[in-house]
């Protein structure tokens, strides 16, 4: 199969991108500046010059291809308008990848992000958000996984709150971020809110099952660990990074500060028993112990 990939050179797309190729796929991934096309191009994959703006573009390479994953963001947290402009240019991108390919059965898979449910792990029957600092990037998943009624096998793979690979990436990521910048390894609120993770390659393997066999319209939880405290994934940064471990105020997290603050426990059990995915990475606090000062 012949696939076209958006944001083939982030944590989980360079994953996807070699999970891909190492399945006899074939790739074309979109790559916005030379350092990107030069990674793609030396991992194996055919480069399209562009990025989520170039709608023109996106349309010619779907509608060469025999599938899609699309896994770009701009991923600016910095303020609300940062967000509210990079949700709107990939909710222009959605809507064009999927007109593409209306009325061919070809696989669409897309990204989330899996739900926020009071009192319980979230789980794929659960809808993603619609309203509130990311609502729309649930909208605009939402209207692909109804082009399922348009002759588009489409399909969400749900990300938990941190990816991770070597230490890096996701919240987790940001928590560790912030404490070199801030020489405090801070948790918001008491630390009991617990994030899911899943480890980069192990997302690669969901994605490619998903390309290959998930039904229209369905939505997949790329969830390996369903929930660890935030106090924990905060002192083992402490730690490796041999600073305090504190409480901090949720607003020095910007606009995800009220996202921070949720007990979010995720389930991938459907998941694993429907496409027989099974993570076999290391953990998230695993994974941090990769973490160097």
């Amino acid at each position: 199969m012949q696939v076209f990939i958006t944001g083939g050179s982030g944590l989980v797309g360079r994953a996807v991108v070699d999970e891909l190729l190492r399945n006899g796929h074939r790739v074309r991934a979109l790559a916005r500046t030379d350092a990107s096309a030069s990674a793609l191009g030396a991992a194996g994959a055919d480069v399209v010059r562009g990025d989520l703006a170039a709608i023109e573009t996106l349309r010619a390479a779907a509608s060469e291809s025999d599938g899609v994953i699309h896994l770009a963001f701009a991923n600016d947290f910095s303020s609300a308008d940062a967000v509210e402009q990079a949700v709107a240019e990939e909710s222009a991108a959605l809507a064009a990848l999927g007109e593409e390919l209306v009325g061919s059965d070809r696989p669409f898979v897309t990204v989330s992000g899996t739900p926020y449910v009071a009192g319980r792990a979230s789980t794929e029957a659960d809808p993603v958000p619609t309203e509130g600092p990311v609502g729309g990037r649930g909208r605009s998943v939402t209207a692909v996984l109804d082009l399922a009624s348009r002759g588009v096998r489409s399909s969400a793979v749900r990300l938990p709150r941190t990816v991770h690979n070597h230490g890096t990436g996701g919240f987790a990521g940001l928590l560790t971020d912030l404490a070199r910048r801030n020489r405090v390894s801070g948790y918001p609120s008491d630390g009991s809110q617990r994030w899911p993770a899943v480890h980069a390659l192990d997302a690669a393997v969901l994605f490619r099952l998903a390309l290959e066999q998930a039904p229209g319209g369905t939505a997949w939880h790329a969830v390996a660990d369903e929930g660890d405290r935030v106090l924990d994934i905060a002192t083992v940064i402490g730690r490796r990074l041999d600073v305090p471990v504190e409480s901090v105020a949720a607003d020095m997290y910007g606009p995800l500060g009220a996202i921070f603050l949720a007990d979010q426990p995720s389930s991938s059990a459907h998941t694993r028993r429907a496409l027989g995915w099974e993570p076999k990475q290391p953990s998230l606090l695993e994974d941090l112990e990769n973490i160097h000062p």
